[in-house]
């Protein structure tokens, strides 16, 4: 009867041992992943060095930013249309933007991009 006893005291350690292990990791690898998108919020690069590839997009007056990150994302304008929600209302010119036809770069950060709509709309042809 003792062995039984011991055995499942030895059990029981060996459990809390694991969970406690899982529950660290856990809690490592959430601060890990919170980090790095908020630090991606701040300083996400363009997608392209250089001169990048030209984009003509159309924001209208009834799209939320969930939206034109979907459609920036669709064009190849930014990686991660959630991020871009973030980046929208930490952004200092997210009052101002305006709706209309932009003519926006791959080598532009986000926050160029809001600069760019919200100084005004293109003339439509």
């Amino acid at each position: 009867m003792e062995s039984g006893k011991m055995m499942g005291a030895v059990l029981g350690a060996v459990v809390k041992a694991a969970a406690a292990i899982l529950v660290i990791f856990l809690l490592f690898k959430g601060a890990d992943v919170c980090y790095d998108y908020g630090y991606r919020i701040f300083a996400e690069p363009a997608m392209t060095e250089g001169e990048g590839t030209v984009v003509t997009v159309n924001i209208t007056e009834d799209m939320e930013p969930a939206q034109i990150g979907e459609l920036f994302e669709s064009k190849g304008l930014i990686r991660d249309s959630g991020l871009f929600v973030f980046q929208y209302y930490l952004s200092e010119f997210r009052k101002d933007v305006k709706p209309g036809q932009f003519e926006l770069s791959t080598a532009m950060t986000v926050e160029e991009m809001m600069e760019v709509m919200a100084s005004g709309a293109e003339e439509e042809a």
